[in-house]
């Protein structure tokens, strides 16, 4: 079995979550937001449930379903583990919130949460999509070509949702389902972006990122072909935000299964008729 690359520094991860001024994260919110909408639909009772997140702390103890109140355990995401210390087969539920973005092996990743749910549990994820950031990824490759003349790697690599359903398949979940939420966020400068991400705590997590800081020619490049590109007629510049959800259930003799080919009781000939297409 090969080891998956190492492409993020989870110690890197926790000193960019150490050093911010505040616990304050709008995307936070929006994705908490989206959470409880969705969590409301599911006519369920989850007696046992987990919420993996950054800032556990500060995310909700309870939330609820259309069948009443959701108590939480509130579980760690960024401690420099590789896995959170949960038991196995015991939860009904967990939720893994902007977590997934960051994690090494996503696949093995999910396999292991999907041990830690009974037959027939539920896993909720919501992770930063492959287009997120796709902006200031051009504007800063861009400007190392014109400054430095080759790329570094200044932005982490992100799922894209039409790969998401697969990666469930293949950590043996049972109808699995993605779909994704995009935002556009506005700026009055692409340093107030640059800003912004470092407050939130995501700065540059990969194990090969530059060793150096940006210098003021490649930031200033980088500003200049952000606002060339992306700039709107009143100045402010647009950016990307996309969250990826996903759903998937422990498979369980009670769950629908797919009709075996050749099982149908009523045949195309009786819903279209014997002329074999729609009436005149």
């Amino acid at each position: 079995m090969t080891t998956p690359p190492r492409l993020f520094d989870a110690d890197q991860i926790a000193r960019n979550l150490a050093r911010r001024p505040s616990a304050d994260n709008f995307v936070r919110d929006l994705v908490l937001d989206d959470l409880a909408d969705r969590l409301s639909a599911y006519k369920r009772d989850f007696t046992r449930a987990v919420l993996i997140g950054p800032d556990a702390a500060t995310l909700p103890q309870t939330l609820a379903t259309a069948n009443g109140p959701v108590t939480l355990q509130r579980v760690e995401a960024f401690t420099g583990a590789e896995f959170p210390e949960l038991p196995e087969g015991e939860q009904d539920l967990i939720v893994s919130l902007l977590h997934l973005q960051a994690v090494n092996d996503v696949p093995g990743h999910l396999a292991r949460l999907r041990r830690r749910l009974k037959p027939d549990g539920l896993l909720l994820a919501a992770f930063v999509g492959g287009e997120s950031l796709a902006e200031l990824r051009e504007a800063f490759l861009s400007a190392d070509l014109a400054v430095s003349g080759g790329a570094s790697a200044r932005i982490a690599p992100m799922a894209q949702v039409r790969d998401a359903g697969a990666l469930l398949q293949r950590a043996g979940f049972a109808l699995p389902v993605a779909d994704v939420e995009t935002h556009r966020v506005r700026y009055a400068t692409p340093f107030a972006l640059m800003a912004e991400l470092k407050a939130l705590g995501a700065s540059n997590p990969l194990s090969d990122r530059p060793r150096r800081f940006a210098t003021r020619s490649l930031l200033a490049a980088a500003a200049q072909a952000y606002a060339e590109r992306d700039a709107d007629a009143d100045g402010r510049v647009r950016a990307t935000l996309e969250v990826i959800w996903l759903a998937g259930w422990v498979p369980h003799e009670s769950q629908q299964k797919p009709l075996r080919p050749g099982s149908a009781m009523v045949s195309m000939k009786d819903v279209l008729g014997p002329s074999g297409g729609v009436g005149a």
